[in-house]
């Protein structure tokens, strides 16, 4: 009763308080009618709750034609339940609140208030082995249940595919009792079978490393023998790099020569010798609980559900988005939980000051959410987890002008993501001029945490532990190949227990292909692979930052000046000469771009090693041609263990403050608490070295 009590009083304060800003409410709740007027929460004739938001945005459309907007602006206040919703709530330019009279959508005080882009399944039946297709496994007997889709409405279920250079998602996923089922595999679980032998009439050499163009291949074993009649059989692979994966369909087995077949389009690099993948999508190999597969062209689902079916909710995912803003501004959704679309949870484009606050967003088949355009809008406070791609995508302003579009991903907490795609979807991706990217965790993905693009942006105060344990040959920031991109600041984050695929080494902040001119500044580095790495880029600066127990934690190559040169010196100048970086304005911000090109090019020129404080591990591996330009000054190296644990706090005897090391404000790295946080406190643990993530769908 006591706890009765502070809720109440809680939302009476809330409520009071929005009373106080002079505001209009617009109620929504399960039990409304969107022919009432929306002003009560209580179910009253006529004046009680809408029921859908789409109502609500109707509303204020209404009192904006009344003239202008109240003072105080505008909140949907919505109250606790599910919301299946019909179709995306979308918002355009004469949806939009001001400064002044901002339009906020809101979940009630302490509620769970749930926007789901998916359907609940019922009318499961055990599935007849006599009538199935293929046989099934002998751990499925009695477990095995089916769903006709195209009975319950369901007729599209798009495809299980993407992948390297295919990033966008429309396949149809399954849920149950809110989190995602896997769709059946060989090997399970986490499982890899490898290439025994490519098979492609057309040869590839990378540098010595060789395959073949065309996706077929020789595996071992007899397992394929019960893939044959499969209706939609599928692979996933790491076909020539470990950081370009694709699935792909297969299209033939051929049992008497061991072959696989994959159809077309091939894989961008090929395929080769001892490359992982598995297979899936196989009824045959539905042999644990949580697995299922789909025949598309029969609309037939097949699920070994991990508990009752009868106590448990099944919802397959649906809408391709839940919320859409198009050129909206001064729009605010806090507080929801939203889950279970085909690709991104929210899109927005164009406007200004907008902003998605202490919402969880989960269970998504792209992003969480992707803003592209406008001005000042952002994430803040949210809980992301289980993105079928990555988590915060930012993109705006202008380079040509080096005009800032202040966008923002603030005290997220971001986490296994890149559940389906697993290359090149970060927990935030930032691209443009000008963003922020400060306090959020990240951690557990198969990839990169941070990949930045374009210029002037600013990444400060995150920790990122235990991302990609997938690959080797990849940072957990990352950023490459354009000479123009400059005036980036990495400060002040901490990132730890990275180690790469099999524990066999990646990179805390990768500056690849001669990207150049970042400064690394106060950043903390305990237990990772290659620390700080800059591939043969120029005018990088690191400085002042703690490396503990990294194995080097230092890299710098000439690779411009060796095995990329042609590449290098061919590609570089164009994406240069396509930015005006010979005018005034970018004279005067990138001074050391004026002779570039006139200044060996292909050399790592420039960068600045300065006050920083090694301890353990190894300190560098500078390869020989680019050591005589590099500057270093005052670096204090310091072997075996770390005096004070993983604490990190120096202490007044430790030499590199005779270097003139500045202090790193540890309290400020990581998540803080506030009224916009979705939860509190977090709670995550760092993955052992070499561990891989299980349960891939």
């Amino acid at each position: 009763m006591r706890d009765l009590n502070r809720i109440a009083l809680f939302a009476c304060t809330v409520l009071m308080a929005l009373a106080a800003t002079a505001e209009t409410i617009l109620h929504v709740a399960p039990g409304g009618n969107d022919a009432w007027t929306g002003r009560k929460a209580e179910s009253v004739v006529p004046d009680g709750p809408f029921a859908t938001l789409q109502r609500a945005r109707d509303e204020i459309r209404a009192l904006k034609k009344q003239g202008a907007l109240p003072e105080g602006g505008v909140t949907v206040l919505v109250a606790a339940g599910l919301y299946e919703l019909p179709a995306a709530l979308e918002l355009t330019q004469e949806d939009s609140g001001t400064e002044r009279a901002p339009i906020v959508y809101r979940a009630a005080p302490r509620a769970e208030v749930r926007l789901t882009g998916s359907r609940t399944l019922t009318g499961f039946v055990p599935a007849d082995p006599a009538k199935l297709p293929v046989a099934p496994a002998p751990a499925a007997k009695g477990n095995l249940f089916c769903l006709d889709l195209k009975a319950q409405g369901i007729g599209d279920f798009g495809e299980p595919g993407g992948g390297w250079g295919r990033f966008d998602r429309n396949f149809a996923e399954l849920f149950f009792n809110d989190l995602p089922m896997g769709l059946s595999r060989w090997p399970n679980n986490d499982g890899l079978a490898c290439i025994v032998e490519p098979l492609g009439a057309t040869p590839v050499d990378v540098r010595g490393t060789k395959g073949t163009v065309e996706g077929c291949f020789r595996y071992e074993g007899d397992r394929a023998a019960r893939w044959v009649n499969e209706k939609d059989l599928w692979c996933h692979g790491w076909w020539f790099w470990d950081w370009a994966d694709q699935r792909q369909r297969v299209a033939a087995i051929n049992l008497g020569e061991k072959t696989i077949t994959l159809a077309e389009p091939h894989h961008a690099f090929g395929y080769r010798k001892g490359q992982w993948y598995y297979v899936y999508n196989a009824l045959s190999e539905i042999d644990q609980p949580g697995e299922w597969c789909i025949d598309r062209a029969g609309g037939l689902l097949y699920f070994w559900p991990p508990a009752p079916l009868e106590s448990s909710r099944v919802t397959l995912s649906f809408l391709p988005h839940l919320i859409v803003l198009k050129d909206a501004s001064h729009v605010t959704f806090r507080g929801f939980l939203l889950e279970g679309t085909r690709n991104t949870a929210v899109v927005i484009s164009g406007g200004t000051r907008n902003e998605i606050a202490a919402c969880t967003i989960r269970n998504t088949g792209a992003d969480a959410v992707r803003i592209t355009g406008g001005s000042m809008s952002g994430v803040t406070g949210c809980d992301i987890y289980n993105p079928g791609n990555g988590g915060v995508i930012l993109e705006g302003g202008d380079r040509a002008t080096l005009t800032p579009c202040n966008h923002y991903a603030e005290n997220n907490h971001i986490h296994h993501y890149a559940r389906w795609t697993r290359i090149l979807q970060p927990a935030i991706g930032l691209s443009g001029c000008g963003i922020r990217v400060a306090h959020n965790l990240i951690h557990d993905a198969p990839h990169m945490a941070v990949l930045f693009s374009g210029n002037d942006h600013l990444m400060e105060y995150n920790e990122v532990h235990s991302v990609c344990y997938e690959n080797n040959d990849s940072g957990a920031f990352y950023a490459g190949r354009d000479w123009s991109m400059r005036g980036h600041l990495i400060r002040h984050n901490y990132l730890h227990h990275i180690s790469g695929f099999e524990g066999k080494g990646c990179v805390g902040i990768y500056l690849d292909d001669s990207f150049s001119s970042a400064t690394l500044y106060g950043n903390v580095f305990f237990d990772v692979s290659a620390a700080a790495f800059i591939g043969g880029g120029r005018d990088n600066v690191v400085d002042n930052n703690l490396f503990v127990d990294c194995t080097p934690a230092l890299h710098i190559d000439a690779r411009g000046m060796g095995w990329s040169h042609d590449s290098i010196i061919n590609d570089m100048p164009r994406s240069l000469r396509a930015m005006p970086y010979t005018n005034a304005l970018w004279k005067a911000r990138y001074p050391r771009l004026q002779n570039l090109l006139e200044d060996e090019p292909a050399a790592p020129k420039g960068n600045v090693i300065s006050r920083n404080y090694v301890w353990g591990g190894t300190w560098d591996r500078i390869e020989e041609k680019a050591r005589p330009y590099q500057t270093f000054t005052n670096n204090v190296i310091v072997p075996g263990p770390f005096a004070d644990g993983v604490s990190f706090q120096l202490r007044p005897d430790a030499a590199i403050w005779g270097a003139g090391f500045d202090p790193i404000p540890f309290e400020k790295i990581g998540l803080y608490n506030d009224d916009k946080r979705a939860s509190w406190p977090a709670v995550h643990t760092p993955r052992p070295r070499g561990q891989r993530q299980t349960g891939q769908p």
